[in-house]
């Protein structure tokens, strides 16, 4: 048997956090039946390493259904299925965190109705790891108690992006 991938690890200890850790998003109730998140394969051609365009001036907003500040912080670009693609990433003021929240053509049916997001790792010479293979939904897609940023327009996609946790085909689309 070959040892897991860096990607296989990190999804057996986010579902053993769901399932065991009293700060789950998940109702205890939930948590005594609970079988893992589902995810879709691991996409290799999913996984991008871009150059952040940074805005000039980057403006202080506020995501609906959110009161958190984030700063519109750089634009990137990248190709899915030879299409380019663009989105903005967000930067929290105070811990300098890139957040990249998202909606593809796969929301309500294979995916959180109100987007997904993505925490984005800076590399070496300022490049951006853009790995939709570790893209998650938030909170409030298990627990109507949490408030969730929703994606602004500007960061809609017009095509799937088959790759980071998915909707469990079996319970059908989450609100």
């Amino acid at each position: 048997m070959s040892e897991p991938t860096e990607l296989e690890t990190y999804r057996a200890a986010k579902d053993a956090f769901f399932r065991d850790e009293p700060e789950s998003p998940l109702p205890a109730s939930q948590r005594r039946t609970f079988r893992g998140l589902t995810y879709y394969a691991e996409a290799p051609a999913l996984v991008f390493e871009v150059t952040p365009e940074p805005y000039d001036d980057p403006e202080i907003v506020e995501f609906g259904g959110d009161t958190r500040e984030y700063q519109r912080w750089a634009r990137i670009r990248f190709a899915v299925d030879g299409v380019e693609q663009s989105l903005t990433v967000f930067r929290q003021p105070y811990s300098g965190e890139l957040f990249l929240p998202f909606v593809d053509a796969g929301a309500w049916s294979e995916t959180y109705g109100a987007g997904r997001y993505l925490d984005l790792p800076v590399l070496e010479g300022g490049r951006l790891l853009v790995d939709f293979n570790y893209a998650y939904h938030p909170y409030c897609a298990y627990n109507p108690g949490y408030s969730c940023p929703i994606p602004p327009a500007e960061n809609r996609l017009p095509v799937s992006i088959r790759a980071g946790e998915r909707l469990d085909p079996d319970e059908g689309a989450h609100a």
